[in-house]
């Protein structure tokens, strides 16, 4: 990377942090490129120039959670022997993730409130296909291994997915330990119609 590409990747990072804080403080729609532009001491011009919008910016950061997340994750899994076990591992994972990520309440927002452009809700369907890609290399392990009976895996990935984001927006306000046990259950009422 030359000096250039070097302090792009900077600046593009110092106005993500300083977002960042800004969005789990106000919440999306109430954060205004003025008060980033503020925070960052970067003008507009630099801002739309490193995300073209304050739609890209704020998915830039949910992009970053992704890939926080993912390498997490990847981290953890060879603790797990079975693929039945990762996926209550998995669960375990989003469970606890979601209810400690500071940005929740402002991608709640954004997800159900903010009107979004095609371009973002392009990328929003590509952060999906990503997620049911995961859960169907997940669950096609299973079935290779003879832990999960044949079966459409492509439905069954979309079926977790499906489940897994409608536990994410009932346990945002449970207590850790519950919204956990929410998780549990849910794995096993999936894994008992598939094993």
């Amino acid at each position: 990377m030359n000096k250039k590409q070097l302090q792009t990747e900077q600046t593009k990072k110092k106005i993500a942090e300083a977002s960042k804080a800004l969005f789990i403080k106000k919440g999306y729609k109430a954060t205004a490129i003025e008060e980033i532009v503020k925070a960052t001491g970067c003008s507009a011009g630099n801002i739309y120039y490193h995300f073209k919008s304050k739609e890209g910016l704020f998915l830039y950061l949910i992009e970053e959670w992704d890939r926080e997340w993912e390498e997490t994750w990847l981290a953890k899994e060879a603790l797990y022997t079975t693929t039945a076990d990762k996926l209550y591992g998995v669960a375990e994972h989003l469970a606890l993730d979601q209810i400690n990520h500071p940005l929740t309440k402002a991608i709640d927002e954004f997800f159900n409130n903010a009107e979004k452009g095609s371009e973002v809700e392009e990328r929003i369907q590509q952060m999906v296909k990503g997620y049911v890609n995961f859960n169907k290399q997940l669950l096609q392990r299973g079935i290779d291994a003879g832990e999960f009976k044949a079966a459409d895996v492509t439905g069954l990935a979309i079926i977790l997915d499906s489940l897994m984001f409608g536990l994410s927006q009932h346990t945002r306000r449970m207590d850790r330990e519950t919204a956990l046990t929410a998780y549990r259950l849910a794995v096993d009422v999936f894994l008992h119609g598939i094993a």
